[in-house]
């Protein structure tokens, strides 16, 4: 590696909009984010699961098939 051409790391904090913050390494001053690990629904276990009925319903009135012709 060539020297005095890397830029230099340091510590700094990351701050979330939800109010987490933490520690990492970077060669920014300061770090913010819109969404952490803290606040991710799917991290969360706050995440909606899909179901493939909804598309199938949605399908079918797309194309006018009814129930009873299946």
């Amino acid at each position: 590696m060539k020297a005095n051409i890397h830029p230099e790391m340091k510590e700094v904090t990351v701050t979330c909009a939800c109010g987490a913050s933490f520690k990492t390494m970077s060669t920014k001053d300061h770090i913010e984010v819109e969404v952490c690990s803290e606040c991710h629904p799917f991290y969360t276990g706050k995440q909606g699961k899909a179901t493939k009925a909804g598309k199938i319903e949605k399908f079918n009135r797309k194309y006018n098939i009814k129930e009873e012709e299946k």
